[in-house]
């Protein structure tokens, strides 16, 4: 099995919280919500032009915060909640994730340009 790119680990475990916590919270019929699926498209927007790329922190280490403020609250209600049960639900996921949290934050990359040289 070959490991997962960091962005796409973090786009599984992002899905993973959401999902979960549309299930628990708003029960919907037929996968998320219609806020839900706008703020896990938001998400994968965001990982999709991390600054960062593969290098990147967790999110909550991260010394750019590039989430506007509605969708940081509403990402940050989302992991408090899914957080703690991921361990039950997805403990592959969730153990990455912790993993993750000990990595170092990289310097800042220069302005305008990710790691891989795209814009």
């Amino acid at each position: 099995m070959s490991r997962l790119r960091r962005i796409e680990r973090e786009k599984k475990t992002v899905h993973a919280m959401i999902r979960l916590s549309c299930a628990r919270r708003h029960h919907h019929p037929e996968g998320l919500c219609d806020d839900c699926r706008s703020l896990l498209d938001y998400a994968w927007a965001r990982l999709d032009r991390c600054a960062f790329g593969d290098d990147k922190p967790t999110c909550g280490k991260c010394p750019i915060h590039c989430y506007k403020k509605d969708r940081r609250d509403a990402i940050i209600d989302v992991m408090r909640f899914s957080g703690p049960r991921m361990v039950w639900t997805n403990p592959f996921l969730a153990l990455g994730h912790v993993i993750d949290g000990f990595r170092r934050v990289p310097p800042l990359p220069s302005k305008g340009k990710r790691e891989n040289g795209d814009l």
